[in-house]
């Protein structure tokens, strides 16, 4: 479909929604005609009142006359003088797809590149043009694999795509506001009538009467009968709006690949999603680490350890190229799905350029390390800014871990406190096991109704696991508010706690495996501390 019967599409549905307004606001005269036919009265008047206010919403979204602007999100705009290199590969790029190229460049946190434009008089005229590049992504992607996504944005220029959008994103800022508005007076009624009845039920208890139950079944129902019509509609002008859009994505590829190689091409469809699982991996492991103890990584680590990460994972993210997703991410996603798009990609002609620009495209950047500095401060909250930094990533690690360890209340903590009505301390858990009643402390722990009904060695097995693992973090508490830990960080696996002697790697007979052991006889079917108090510290013990 071309971009004159696509902005003609798009049209038609904007003026699918004007249409539907209208027939809505005449079925309501409609409605006070007809009862004011009937007759004169209160109902005339209540009749009247209502489909006022549900005229008001409707009447309200026909009258957006302005088109919504989208807002840059936190990022950094760039110059051509302080990032040449980036500006002119990104002019050479849009020359080749026969564009104009973007006025302005944001370079953003986010795995992503994406194009905007502002046009004029509802897409019939141009406007400034923005690009956003996500850093992370350009963390991740050679040079080629760039050419290629920038080409492929591109792409949606001359396709028109970007222009089209101003109508598209009208409609559906419109029918978005007028369900709104309509859920909102939906809740503002329930909540009226739910104050009215508490009210009532005050009433009652304070003359001593029994209170009756709140009902707000109905309550709004007018309200919510007119949304769902507007979401109906919603959902079909999704739908058809979206029906080309993936057209357009598959067409953008062939520009990307006839500009930037057909091998390059499919390997960046590959890299991305396996770049975004990595980036939300990173960020929830590393890059927040230290949040609880209100600790940040070094200054350019929260989006530099990126790198590192994925330099150590390279078997990993060999393994994500493979599982590309076969469905859309959901029913109005306007891609199709990426194991689609490659397909198409690796089944063009071969062009020999696979071997082209296999620097990584961070490179194209005049100073890496300043700009992913940079890049905190323009993404980052002032709260999270405000955080002192950790000299390295072990030091963050130690404290996170410290933090995590002074604060937990596992289920072995709750079980305690409720069967001796103190405080949870590991020195008091000993002494329970000591005097033969750890049994009757699981007896407290959450149980499914299999396990409640479990008794003697079928009940010990169903909770053993969860008295060892509280056990375990107990005891490593204990060495942790005395300054006793430490832990091992690593880009490739889990972190790894170390007792003071304690060598890297575990052994046979070690303190870790000492310490496994211990915790083991502790919660066995006859259970004893001696092991475990030997290793514990002299207070520990004593207390």
């Amino acid at each position: 479909m071309g971009a004159t019967l696509r902005a003609l599409r798009a049209l038609v549905l904007l003026l699918g929604f004007y249409l539907l307004s209208l027939v809505l606001l005449a079925a309501l005269i409609g409605i006070d005609v007809l009862v004011y036919g009937w007759g004169h009265g209160p109902l005339t008047v209540k009749v009247g009142f209502v489909t006022v206010l549900l005229a008001a919403p409707v009447v309200r979204g026909m009258l957006m006359l302005r088109t919504p602007k989208g807002e840059d999100g936190p990022g950094i705009p760039v110059t051509e003088a302080a990032e040449p290199r980036l500006w002119a590969l990104v002019r050479e790029l849009a020359e080749a797809a026969g564009t104009r190229a973007p006025d302005h460049i944001l370079l953003t946190g986010e795995v992503n590149a994406a194009v905007s434009e502002n046009p004029r008089l509802l897409g019939l005229l141009p406007g400034p043009r923005r690009l956003y590049l996500g850093v992370p992504l350009l963390t991740g992607l050679t040079e080629a694999q760039l050419r290629s996504v920038l080409a492929h944005e591109f792409g949606h220029f001359t396709g028109g795509d970007t222009r089209l959008s101003a109508l598209v994103v009208r409609g559906r800022v419109q029918i978005g506001r007028v369900i709104g508005q309509f859920h909102e007076k939906a809740d503002d009624k329930v909540a009226a009538d739910r104050a009215r009845q508490e009210r009532a039920s005050a009433k009652r208890i304070a003359k001593g009467r029994k209170a009756k139950r709140i009902d707000t079944t109905g309550v709004g129902a007018t309200y919510r009968t007119m949304a769902r019509i507007y979401t109906a509609y919603g959902r079909l002008y999704l739908r058809a709006s979206l029906s080309t859009a993936r057209g357009q994505e598959f067409a953008a590829d062939l520009t990307a690949a006839r500009i930037a190689g057909r091998d390059a091409t499919a390997s960046a469809l590959r890299e991305i999603p396996a770049l975004s699982a990595s980036h939300d991996f990173y960020l929830e492991s590393y890059a927040t680490l230290g949040l609880q103890a209100r600790l940040l990584p070094p200054r350019g680590e929260f989006f530099g350890g990126f790198g590192r990460l994925l330099t150590a994972r390279q078997p990993e993210l060999a393994e994500l190229r493979t599982q590309l997703p076969e469905e859309p991410a959901g029913p109005y996603d306007s891609h199709p799905p990426i194991a689609e798009r490659v397909r198409r990609i690796e089944a063009l002609p071969a062009d020999g350029r696979a071997d082209e620009a296999t620097g990584a495209a961070l490179a194209l950047l005049t100073d890496p390390a300043r700009t992913l500095a940079a890049l905190e401060d323009a993404v980052l909250a002032d709260e999270l800014l405000g955080y002192p930094r950790a000299a390295g990533w072990e030091e963050l690690l130690d404290a996170s871990m410290a933090t995590g360890l002074s604060t937990a209340r596992t289920p072995l903590h709750q079980a305690l406190t409720r069967y001796t009505g103190q405080p949870a301390t590991l020195s008091a858990l000993l002494d329970v096991i000591d005097d033969g009643r750890l049994w009757r402390v699981a007896e407290q722990l959450p149980l499914s109704e299999e396990a409640a009904a479990a008794k003697g060695r079928a009940f010990r097995e169903f909770v053993r696991p969860v008295l060892r693992r509280s056990l375990r973090t107990m005891v490593l508490a204990e060495f942790s508010s005395r300054s006793l830990l430490h832990w091992e960080f690593s880009w490739t696996r889990p972190a790894t706690v170390r007792l003071p002697g304690w060598g890297s790697q575990t052994e046979d007979d070690g303190p870790q495996a000492a310490l496994e052991t211990a915790v083991d006889a502790a919660v066995a079917d006859h259970p004893e501390t001696t092991r475990l108090r030997a290793l514990l510290p002299p207070a520990t013990q004593n207390a």
